[in-house]
């Protein structure tokens, strides 16, 4: 069994010499699944002593760190939530600074946060408090102080929170070792004390409270001429764990039997197998609970030891639970005890887009136009929440008897809170998991995905809509490197004629196989396509005619050669 992380903590204050203690410190440690989600939070921070209401400001910065970073989604990475609430927290300190102070120094402080995520440390820093790592007897400055110094007795502080409308925040992160110890200090106290006192008092004992009232002592004993303030955290142990483990935790139940028609789980009549495969079976059911139809999908007895499928399978409620969206199939809560692994969706009356493009071979460019629209928003519901789907198809996509997108299959997504938790050095090359004519190139050459990646899909899928074929046809079946920079765009003119030149402008650009020559929005793609691009109108000239109109092509070249050949027996005639 995988172990917990545990961490302990220590900290002191004192105001010294001041009037006031403008200093503020917190640390929150979560119970489960939190503790695994989103790790343990610490803060420290420094009210700028030249600042109207710099007591305020810290404790301000301090305490809504850790009370907005658990209200974050679990599905969002550490530097994405820490960087949100820090944005938020500055533009408050900011406006509340000039609305109650008129000045840019009304409500401003320094601050330093350490989040402890599994086997990461992940550090925000702003200002000249400091965050240090001890590890086996080497004492280590993990910030930089934001100070500028005009002489040897006089500086400001050139970053920190609250004194400009806009925040830029130092971030990084390193991996942990079971026995670390970080040391949060405010200029009070490491300014007075030397490294080598840092670190033998850090390193010296147990009761870490203690160390941090010992160390307040010696900068107070040392004429510290500021508030004095610290926090000690010891990394106790540290987990091992991988994302099948994490996700497991949630639904650690047996596989569920045969199900047959008539049947009933947990108050779900099966009435009917809609799909069966050797990996899913998909059932349409009736929940005599709430008296309506549903979908529930349970995975095959085949793969109860393969905790890599079983990983995916969970993905998907996991994924789907957190995403309330129209254009995204909705994940039921289950309000009574399960007896085995399974998952319920809402019903769905409609055909897969698939289906729906066997059946229009010549749509409505309109049409296709609206649809896609749905599929983009549906998609940056996933985005929204740092989620990438990874596997957008035609055969992954709903289209409801009423005309409305429903985003289905969510067990490849990417979960940027999740995948993070593994550790740093868990280094091995991520696998396929898309459909080998709509993933992205750059997964195949071993890259990470990123927004783009999905956009590529999107972009593939609306070419097919519209064209009723693949941009650059069938994909070789092992692609690398060389096969890939053999493909050839095909463009739409000689599959549609019907298609506008600035659409397949988009097109082309959605799909191009090196990320950066995409969009970088999902939203500039769908407004290409339904507005002209000048660039693309542009590049019409420069279409060879065989590309912009075959028939014409053909037709002229005919003609030439019908003159020349009629001009060949007049001059045979005339010699």
């Amino acid at each position: 069994m995988a172990k917990p992380l545990k961490v302990s903590i220590g900290g002191c204050s004192d105001r010294g010499i001041k009037a006031d203690n403008e200093d503020f410190f917190g640390a929150m440690v979560p119970k489960e699944p939190q503790l695994t989600l989103k790790g343990v939070a610490v803060a420290i921070a420094d009210g700028m002593s030249g600042s109207e209401a710099g007591k305020d400001a810290s404790r301000c910065c301090v305490i809504s760190f850790l009370e907005d970073y658990y209200s974050t989604p679990d599905s969002w990475s550490v530097v994405k939530a820490g960087q949100k609430i820090l944005s938020a927290t500055n533009s408050w300190l900011h406006s509340q600074g000039q609305a109650r102070y008129g000045s840019a120094k009304g409500m401003v402080s320094t601050l330093s946060v350490l989040v402890v995520k599994s086997n990461t440390a992940h550090i925000f820093h702003v200002g000249d408090a400091r965050i240090y790592l001890l590890r086996q007897n080497n004492l280590e400055q993990l910030t930089r102080d934001h100070r500028l110094w005009v002489s040897n007795d006089k500086s400001y502080l050139s970053r920190a929170m609250g004194i400009e409308p806009h925040l830029e925040v130092d971030y990084k992160c390193l991996p942990m070792e079971t026995g670390d110890r970080f040391l949060l200090t405010t200029d009070g106290l490491h300014d007075f004390l030397e490294d080598k006192s840092l670190k033998n008092q850090v390193a010296d004992g147990d009761d870490l409270d203690a160390i941090a009232a010992r160390l307040v002592q010696s900068a107070l004993g040392n004429r510290s001429n500021d508030n004095v303030s610290c926090q000690i955290v010891r990394i106790d142990s540290l987990p091992l764990l991988h994302e099948d483990e994490i996700l497991r935790q949630q639904a650690n139940l047996p596989f569920p039997p045969p199900l047959e028609t008539g049947m009933v789980l947990d108050g779900y009549r099966i009435d009917a197998e809609l799909h069966a495969s050797k990996r899913t079976q998909i059932y349409r059911a009736f929940d005599t609970v709430h008296q309506r139809p549903v979908i529930l999908k349970t995975p095959s007895v085949l793969y109860d030891d393969d905790t890599h499928y079983i990983e995916h399978f969970l993905h998907e409620e996991w994924a789907g639970k957190r995403i309330n969206h129209q254009n995204v199939l909705k994940i039921l809560e289950s309000d009574r005890n399960k007896s085995c692994l399974y998952y319920v969706t809402e019903f769905i009356d409609g055909l897969t887009l698939r289906e729906w493009i066997n059946q229009n071979p010549q749509p409505d460019i309109k049409l296709v136009r609206g649809l896609v629209e749905q599929i983009a928003k549906g998609l940056r519901a996933f985005h929204r929440m740092e989620m990438l789907h990874q596997d957008l198809k035609p055969e992954n996509i709903m289209v409801t008897t009423a005309g409305l997108i429903k985003i289905i299959d969510f067990g490849s997504v990417k979960i940027a809170g999740i995948a993070e938790i593994t550790p740093l050095d868990h280094g091995t090359q991520e696998q396929i998991l898309g459909t080998l004519n709509y993933t992205a190139p750059e997964y195949h050459l071993g890259q990470r995905g990123t927004v783009k990646s999905d956009l590529y899909s999107l972009g593939v899928i609306c070419y097919e809509m519209l064209n009723g074929c693949l941009p650059f046809g069938e994909m070789p079946e092992k692609p690398n490197r060389h096969s890939l920079h053999r493909l050839v765009y095909t463009p739409s003119i000689q599959r549609n004629e019907m298609v506008p030149i600035w659409i397949d402008g988009a097109l082309k650009k959605a799909t191009q196989l090196t990320p950066q020559r995409r969009y970088d929005e999902l939203s500039e793609f769908i407004y290409d396509l339904s507005t002209p691009n000048p660039l693309f109108l542009k590049t019409e000239d420069k279409i060879p005619l065989i590309d912009r109109n075959p028939l014409l092509f053909w037709k002229c070249t005919t003609l030439f050669f019908f003159l020349c050949f009629v001009a060949s027996l007049i001059l045979l005639k005339f010699k």
